[in-house]
């Protein structure tokens, strides 16, 4: 296939798919080769940087992002798709999202308080989920983050959350 057309195919794909396109999906619907298509997809990537959105990865997959610097132009025309997570919410993402896999009871001790409620919503939103049971008395559930939460903070894997301050409390 000729590189053009198979970066206008990709473009077209990527335009239109709501989630993330992983280089799998995106080399079995185009037909080619791994090669090919990371050649391809590095190109769009390059030519799209100093527009007004670009082609990164995020959640083991590829998406179109607006340019951060519009986001209040953005804001005007649409409201956020996803409503703004609460300050108990956003802690408690942030304390499973480093500490997993983490159980309630340990996500509470941190908190210091009950953070039943707020795992439900964060379930409920698909931020997090089940991981598997604590070995031992009571088997309890263990709680880690999903590819909707890498895609919801636009990265594209853990490694890629900002470092915490090893000498800062819990």
């Amino acid at each position: 296939m000729e590189s053009e057309q198979l970066k206008r195919i990709i473009e077209c794909l990527l335009f239109v798919a709501c989630e993330p396109l992983t280089m799998k999906q995106l080399r079995e619907i185009c037909e080619v080769d791994s090669d090919q298509l990371r050649t391809s997809i590095e190109e769009l990537a390059a030519e799209y940087q100093p527009r007004g959105f670009h082609l990164q990865p995020v959640a083991g997959g590829w998406q179109f992002f607006t340019d951060s610097e519009y986001a209040a132009y953005i804001e005007k025309l649409y409201k956020p798709k996803m409503q703004q997570l609460s300050n108990a919410a956003m802690e408690t993402l942030a304390i499973i999202a480093y500490k997993q896999p983490i159980t309630r009871a340990e996500v509470s001790a941190i908190r210091h308080v009950e953070s039943d409620g707020v795992i439900s919503t964060l379930l409920d939103k698909r931020l997090i989920k089940e991981t598997g049971r604590r070995s031992g008395i009571g088997r309890a559930i263990l709680y880690g983050t999903t590819e909707q939460f890498l895609a919801f903070f636009g990265i594209n894997s853990l490694a890629d959350l900002p470092k915490i301050n090893p000498q800062g409390s819990e």
